[in-house]
């Protein structure tokens, strides 16, 4: 019994040698990348509903896709001058450094949250929600792109469950200290330390550390981890050292958007992050609504919010550390693609039938908590076979642009089911979510199906069938 026990062990931590410290830095990455995630993505909400007002957030959500497309032009242009692992050191610093500058903010008795007058004309709201929705496509999008750039195909079925548990370890230690923090402060009189005001500034600038620490961890990995180590897809990286020498690695800001006409591998990728992105704003969005009338105050909403966030990270890390690694080697990426919808559906099934608050909480853990273990890292390690131009550009828009189009999508959606009678409500949300899902599961089973091939045929996604013979 004893030896069967070990034995299943050691194939969930099957890591060699030489990957083990990248492996253990990456993690260290994520742990802080998401511990500091964690924290800002309910902060951006919970903020912007005490200055500007709950009723906003949909066209927040509307507001932010078109405010963030100069940045992600600006960001194509950094990919062609700096090196990989320099635009997730310099894009951790900038939003750590701007958050500590937020967190000042916060505390202005007329501009922050003292103000207890919402306001749509109270344009701090707008811009803070609007610099923490940069978090996902600058930093955690950043960092899965060089990850994916220095990770091979079976690497990636080893390693990236092991590297989700880090990042669940640290959005656990995220959401719990914050929770604490803001269950003192949603009781606390006026005159104690823990007040509201405080509260949100210590949580904002505890992300902004975490951040900071980033850059040092990737600039250990470079310097310490050798250099063969960290060529990822030989097949790609021996393309991309072609292109280097032949002067074409610069290939403009909108390299990018060409690639999503030029390869239908790379729509897919998009039409996946859509249909969840989408799902997650009409589910967010009642979260949000539950929080609220289950509150008193500021410090409340984001007191329930983050319980709900540590709960669903303890569960995603659960899913990860024993897992994700051991289905993605045992049933390989095709079928853990076509596993998503599959459960995503399951649980939507289980809301439609299950309409307490009760189960909506239940249902949006186990939603996110799959997507953040197991969905994320599957997802991700598709861009393993591509060339930098899709791992780096059409991935920014994919997850800037695409992220935020969804959830403009799925915020008129929910303007929507706003408008109608509440007996129209479950018939909407159910016809609204199964056309959704089967959508999802017929992108995923036609992409798995070209992942595959790439990676038998040791294939490059996104060069040219003449381009590759010359390469």
């Amino acid at each position: 019994m004893g030896s069967r026990i070990k034995k299943l062990f050691a194939g969930m931590f099957e890591v060699e040698k030489r990957e083990r410290l990248k492996l253990i830095l990456l993690g260290l990455s994520y742990f802080l990348i998401i511990g500091a995630y964690t924290v800002t993505r309910d902060l951006k909400n919970s903020i912007f509903i005490s200055i500007v007002g709950k009723e906003y957030i949909p066209w927040a959500k509307v507001i932010g896709m078109l405010v963030l497309i100069p940045a992600i032009f600006f960001y194509s242009r950094l990919v062609d001058r700096v090196r990989r692992y320099q635009l997730l050191c310099f894009y951790s610093l900038f939003f750590g450094l701007g958050s500590l500058i937020f967190m000042v903010f916060i505390g202005h008795p007329q501009i922050g949250i003292s103000n207890t007058d919402t306001s749509p004309y109270r344009m701090f709201g707008w811009l803070f929600y609007f610099f923490i929705e940069g978090y996902s496509p600058f930093i955690v999008s950043v960092f899965w792109a060089f990850a994916n750039s220095i990770t091979s195909p079976e690497s990636a079925k080893k390693n990236y469950g092991l590297m989700a548990s880090g990042s669940k370890l640290g959005g656990m230690m995220s959401a719990g200290i914050v929770w604490i923090l803001f269950s003192m402060s949603a009781r606390a009189s006026p005159d104690a330390f823990f007040t509201v005001v405080r509260t949100h500034q210590l949580a904002l600038g505890f992300s902004s550390l975490l951040l900071c620490f980033v850059p040092i961890v990737i600039l250990t990995l470079m310097r310490r981890v050798p250099g063969h180590v960290l060529h990822g897809y030989e097949a790609v990286y021996q393309v991309e050292k072609q292109k280097r020498k032949a002067g074409l690695e610069k290939t403009g800001v909108f390299a990018g958007l060409r690639m999503f006409t030029k390869y239908p591998y790379v729509l897919g990728i998009f039409g996946m992050v859509y249909f969840y992105e989408i799902i997650a704003t009409v589910l967010g969005y009642l979260r949000l609504g539950l929080a609220q009338s289950h509150s008193e105050n500021i410090s409340d909403v984001s007191r329930v919010l983050f319980e709900m966030v540590f709960k669903t990270h303890a569960l995603g890390f659960l899913i990860s550390f024993f897992g994700t690694g051991v289905i993605l080697r045992r049933l390989g990426t095709r079928i853990c693609l076509l596993l998503t919808p599959l459960l995503v559906g399951a649980f939507l099934l289980y809301l439609m039938f299950e309409t307490t608050p009760q189960a909506l909480i239940n249902a949006i853990i186990a939603f996110e908590a799959i997507n953040y273990a197991f969905t994320w890292p599957v997802r991700e390690s598709l861009y393993i076979p591509t060339i930098k131009e899709i791992k780096f550009k059409s991935k920014s828009w994919i997850d800037a642009f695409g992220s935020k189009f969804a959830k403009t999508s799925g915020s008129t959606f929910n303007i929507f089911s706003s408008k109608i009678g509440s007996t129209l409500l479950l018939p909407a949300h159910s016809f609204f979510f199964a056309c959704i899902v089967g959508a999802w599961f017929v992108t995923s089973f036609f992409i798995g199906r070209r992942f595959d091939r790439a990676i038998a045929d040791n294939e490059v996604i996104g060069i040219d069938a003449d381009e590759e013979a010359t390469s």
